[in-house]
Parts: C-alpha cells; sequence; structure tokens
C-alpha cells in the first residue's frame, strides 16, 4: 500500500474521528476483525478491480481495431462507389452508340456489298472488338455492383460491432469504478494506526515470500538482457515515480500492462496490450533463466504484470492508489514468466 495513499485516508480517517459525537461511556466498542483478515479482503478487492481493469483493456484494444476496420471498410466502399460510378458510365455512353448504330448494315451483308473484301474484314475485326469491348464493360458494371452490395453489408456489420463493443466498453468502465470504490471504501473505514498495521502486516507477507522464493534457488543466475530487453528496462525505470492509472498507457500514468507494453514498443518490440494477452501469445520461459526485461505474470488468471530488473526484482505499476516503483518478485503470487524477444541474443 502506497506511502501517500496511507497519508489520505489517514488524514480522511482522523477528521472524520474528530467530528464525530463521543459515544456513551457505557458502550461497548465492536471487536475489531484481524489484519489478516482485513488484507484478504482488501487483496480481494484489488485484484477484482485489476481483472475488471485488463478486460476493459482488451475491449478497448478489440474496439480500437475494430474503428480501424471501418474505416478501411469506407474508405474501400468509397473506392468501389467511384469505380461503379464510372463503370455505369462507360455502359450508358455504349448504349448510346448501339442504339445510333442499330440501323446500320450487318457485317455480312457488307462484306458481300463491298469493292474490297479485306478492307470489310479489318472493319470487322474492329467492330468485334468494339464489341468485347461493350461485353467487358458491361462485365465490369455488374462486377461492381456486386462488389459495393459485398462491402456495404460488410461496413454495417463491423459497424454493428463497433456499437456492440464500445457499449460493453462502458459497462465494463462501470465495472471498474464500482470495484475501485469498494476498495476506498474499505481504506476509508480504517484508522491511520490500522492501515499502518495492514501495510507492515502486507509487507512481512512480501518479504517472507522473498525470502522462500530466493532460497528456493528457483531465480537462477545473473544473466544480461537482450538490446531490446536492454531498452525496455530503461523506459520502464524512467517511469518510477508517476501514479497508477487504470487503463492509462502513459506517459503520465500506467496500468500494470500498460507500463509493461509500452516499455517494449519503445524498445522496437511491440507486444499485446493485457496482462493476460501477454501471457497467452508471448514465449515462455522458466524463472530460472529469467532475464532483465522480461515479462513476470501474476496469479492464476494472469491479471498482473511486472518488467524483471534482475536481482530479484521487478519494476511494476501495482495498483490504485501506488506508483510506478521497483519490488521485490514475490510480491505477488507469480503465475510464470515470458520473453517478448526470444530469439534475440543477450
Amino acid at each position: 500500500m502506497s506511502e501517500r495513499l496511507l497519508r489520505l485516508v489517514g488524514t480522511a480517517a482522523v477528521a472524520a474521528q474528530a467530528a464525530l459525537v463521543p459515544a456513551p461511556a457505557a458502550a461497548v466498542p465492536a471487536p475489531q476483525r484481524p489484519v489478516a483478515e482485513l488484507l484478504t479482503d482488501l487483496q480481494k478487492l484489488y485484484r477484482q478491480a485489476e481483472r475488471s481493469t485488463e478486460t476493459y483493456n482488451a475491449t478497448a484494444e478489440r474496439l480500437a481495431r475494430q474503428r480501424a476496420e471501418v474505416e478501411r471498410l469506407d474508405a474501400e466502399l468509397a473506392r468501389a462507389r467511384r469505380s461503379l460510378h464510372d463503370s455505369r458510365r462507360d455502359a450508358a455512353r455504349l448504349a448510346r452508340q448501339q442504339y445510333q448504330s442499330s440501323t446500320a448494315l450487318s457485317p455480312y451483308v457488307r462484306l458481300l456489298l463491298a469493292r474490297d473484301p479485306q478492307r470489310a474484314l479489318d472493319e470487322g475485326h474492329v467492330i468485334g472488338q468494339v464489341a468485347r469491348g461493350r461485353a467487358r464493360a458491361v462485365d465490369r458494371l455488374r462486377a461492381g455492383e456486386k462488389k459495393q452490395d459485398v462491402l456495404v453489408r460488410k461496413a454495417r456489420k463491423a459497424l454493428d460491432g463497433q456499437a456492440r463493443l464500445a457499449e460493453r466498453q462502458q459497462r465494463q468502465r462501470n465495472d471498474v469504478r464500482t470495484r475501485l470504490a469498494d476498495v476506498e471504501r474499505l481504506l476509508a473505514s480504517l484508522s491511520a494506526d490500522r492501515l499502518a498495521e495492514l501495510a507492515r502486516f502486507e509487507q512481512d507477507g512480501v518479504d517472507a515470500a522473498q525470502r522462500k522464493l530466493v532460497a528456493s534457488g528457483s531465480l537462477g543466475s545473473a544473466r544480461p538482457p537482450s538490446r531490446q530487453g536492454d531498452r525496455a528496462v530503461r523506459y520502464a525505470v524512467r517511469q518510477l515515480g508517476k501514479p497508477y492509472q487504470w487503463g492509462a498507457q502513459g506517459p503520465g500514468a500506467y496500468d500494470c500492462s500498460g507500463l509493461t507494453s509500452q516499455a517494449w514498443e519503445h524498445a522496437g518490440t511491440p507486444i499485446p496490450r493485457t496482462s493476460q494477452e501477454q501471457w497467452a501469445r508471448l514465449a515462455h520461459v522458466p524463472l530460472n533463466e529469467l532475464r532483465p526485461g522480461d515479462l513476470v505474470i501474476y496469479f492464476p488468471e494472469a491479471t498482473h504484470v511486472a518488467m524483471y530488473l534482475g536481482d530479484g526484482k521487478v519494476v511494476q505499476a501495482p495498483r490504485t492508489g501506488d506508483r510506478v516503483k521497483i519490488s521485490p518478485i514475490a510480491t505477488n503470487p507469480i503465475l510464470g514468466a515470458v520473453r517478448p524477444d526470444p530469439t534475440a541474443t543477450p
């Protein structure tokens, strides 16, 4: 839990207590909940909020792709309509020409009456070419009309899909806000002393988990980063101190996967936006082969991600109320690790 959040909530709690009317002397204070139970509830709320955030981020990515598809189809439809307009104009011109020459003699009669049969044959060849040109123009017209119909249906379907995604994104945004409001209510219900106790208890748990992980030998020896990994790490470290904000990808604030995806984007290796997609689509590596720049994925649902720095440390955008910081790798339950540049040499 961030010091800033502790100060803010602690100040609010003290102010609220000062404003309350003193309870009667005979009143029995309600028993305090165990700090372990409070921490469990708080971590559950944080995980729910982060899971909702990653779901929102995934929908936002799909919506961006859908909008790009709508724009592409609109442009293609505009080109098809221009081409169809040209084909219709050509077909109308050919129809007028055919009407105007409809009273002329047939090529066979002209050949019989011609003084120069060879010239008549040559003219017949030209006439045949014209006829084939008319046929091609008609074919282009039909193909253009068919293509326009197909594009209209695709564009309408893409636009409907965009509307559905936008509606889903709005619901997910509301869900994130609800989850965060639950976190705020729980924190606001605690005194400054209880918040400090909660923070100490949580840190003790992280320290114990880190000692256990290091003692197990699971992390292996130090490995150098790749050139891209080094650039990604340097970018992430430059963001230290910037606030966590759900759905943010910088430059002023980040959520967990916003930080890692932007770091690798600036390193020249674009990766998926969300922690779940990063886990699903990037190459997995064992913890004992970690090198700086690799991504550590947390929780069974892959709802949190951090970037490995080496020496058992990660840089991460932790959660609401906190800031980008360096943390022990065992801050959360580890699901596994992925490498955005598996073919790059250290």
